[in-house]
């Protein structure tokens, strides 16, 4: 069971003991992301997420890392398009030096200028690794042909022009109105004792922040077309459709058909475009979800020649499972599957964590483990297919590619 409390300053905590285990995880979840950003503040928020870990008042870069290091725990953070999160997961023992180094950052970071100089250089080296890695920079393209030149679409990282303007005062400006105690979730899985809210009081509730809650520009669909053409060995591709959103009940329909269709070695995609004819290296698909909106997306890499014939089949895949749907008999082994992986995952107190934070900061339903597989056990063949019909509306298909092409107009032919 969850339990939620309020600090004094307005922050909220949803925690979930554990106390047959020996390991607690701990995350500080802002309601802040790349699409809470102006176009001159692009990757502003990515940005803070590093120098949080550069120093404070009370420590340098090097002391926070061995701090938690030095009890055999783990200290990370990451940026997303509507939440950043900064987390530990450590032995239950160490449950306040987490609370100590985690506020420490959170409220003492110096911003100082010499340090940022440095870790400009750090994020610009991040930004050529996307560059470099086409698997990922697709996916970046693939957000721009469905959002545009808005927050939605554009790189989390932000560019080297935006971040040579960033200043330690723009940076301190930006966390005081969109850090504040409205905006921010404490998260806990694992072992606490008695004292454990009380110490949180003391290290998270004594700082006064300012209640708003920062706006964000509504999320539009418009899809289209885009190629990056780099002299590479492959093609990425990635197909894009209008998806759901994060409060969307269909969702578990969603993963169940998607178990069939695009996840895993077993799916349609990988066994007839991989297996049986051995046109990509990897195929696949999945959701991503936000407040108002989502995507669905299949992904492939392969060979610039295969390209047609593979978006041929992938073609085919659609039709097929638009035609006839999912069996019975598919829907209830992939139900099995799903509830199976979903099991395992809740034995990891990080994944328990992310989940009930990420719920609560969206104002999503706090499920129990029970309650989810209830949601699970609900999907029928019916479910599935008005999902189906829902994500694939081929009407608002987009396609991205990155490799050695020059266009991809008509290579995806609905009618």
């Amino acid at each position: 069971m969850y339990e939620l409390r309020t600090l004094s300053n307005g922050i909220r905590i949803v925690a979930e003991k554990i106390d047959y285990l020996k390991s607690i995880s701990i995350g500080v979840w802002v309601g802040n992301g790349s699409r809470h950003e102006t176009a001159e503040e692009n990757g502003i928020s990515h940005f803070i997420e590093h120098m949080l870990f550069k120093g404070t008042k009370n420590r340098n870069a090097e002391e926070i890392a061995a701090a938690i290091d030095g009890v055999g725990g783990q200290i990370n953070a990451f940026t997303a398009r509507e939440y950043t999160c900064f987390y530990t997961k450590t032995l239950d023992s160490h449950a306040e030096l987490s609370a100590d180094i985690l506020s420490d950052m959170l409220f003492n970071s110096l911003f100082d200028k010499h340090d940022m100089e440095l870790e400009r250089r750090v994020v610009c080296e991040e930004i050529n690794l996307y560059e470099d890695s086409p698997e990922d920079l697709v996916f970046d393209i693939a957000s721009y042909a469905v959002w545009g030149d808005t927050p939605m679409g554009r790189n989390i990282l932000g560019t080297r022009e935006t971040l040579d303007k960033m200043t330690p005062e723009a940076l301190r400006g930006y966390m005081r109105t969109h850090y504040t105690s409205a905006n921010i979730i404490i998260s806990v899985s694992g072992n606490y004792g008695d004292g454990f809210f009380d110490m949180l009081e003391a290290y998270f509730g004594s700082r006064k922040l300012s209640g708003t809650i920062p706006a964000a520009e509504k999320a539009v669909y418009r899809p289209s077309d885009i190629v990056r053409t780099k002299d590479i060995e492959q093609v990425q591709l990635v197909l894009s459709f209008k998806g759901i959103d994060v409060m969307d009940d269909s969702v578990y329909s969603l993963l169940v058909f998607n178990n069939v269709f695009g996840t895993g070695m077993s799916c349609r995609l990988f066994q007839n475009i991989r297996e049986k004819e051995g046109l990509v290296y990897s195929i696949s698909a999945g959701h991503s979800s936000y407040v108002d909106a989502g995507t669905f997306d299949i992904e492939a890499g392969m060979n610039p020649e295969n390209l047609p014939r593979v978006a041929e089949l992938i073609t085919n895949e659609i039709r097929r499972v638009k035609r006839d749907k999912l069996t019975r008999g598919e829907v209830e082994r992939a139900k099995e599957q799903l509830k199976g992986s979903y099991i395992l995952s809740c034995e990891s107190t990080g994944a328990r964590m992310q989940g009930a934070g990420r719920s609560l900061l969206l104002n999503k339903p706090l499920y129990t483990q029970e309650e989810v597989l209830e949601q699970i056990d609900k999907v029928d063949v019916n479910s599935t297919a008005d999902i189906i019909d829902r994500v694939l509306d081929t009407g608002t298909a987009a396609a991205a590619a990155v490799g050695p092409v020059d266009s991809i107009d008509g290579l995806f032919d609905f009618k």
